[in-house]
């Protein structure tokens, strides 16, 4: 694969290549920058990491379901590195109370597409 020209002194556009990733067995292709390209194949290789332990727990089916899940751990780690507190027992119940508001509410999405 050849390298595309530089770009003009001056000139801010970035330049993006297409990456693939695999995710639970599927193959997805991500526009990135160059500079990007170990960061995505790591923050995706952890994706898979997160939906294949919910897929094996055997509770979540489905990828739509298992995606969101995946989604709101990750977002959940994010938010309590960010913060840098340590999750209360509380904290714990509210996020498993919205983890199962989210089950719900793709159960009647689903439903209303069977429909």
């Amino acid at each position: 694969m050849s390298l595309p020209p530089n770009p003009p002194p001056g000139d801010t556009t970035v330049t993006k290549e297409t990456v693939t990733v695999k995710i639970l067995d599927k193959e997805y292709q991500v526009a990135c920058p160059s500079e990007e390209q170990v960061g995505l194949m790591q923050a995706a290789k952890y994706l898979d990491q997160q939906m294949r332990s919910i897929r094996a727990s055997g509770k979540i089916i489905g990828l739509e379901r298992i995606a969101v899940m995946a989604a709101l751990n990750i977002s959940y780690e994010l938010r309590q590195a960010s913060l840098g507190g340590v999750t209360s027992e509380a904290e714990a119940a509210a996020a498993k109370r919205i983890g199962g508001k989210i089950d719900d509410t793709l159960n009647t999405v689903r439903q209303l597409d069977m429909g």
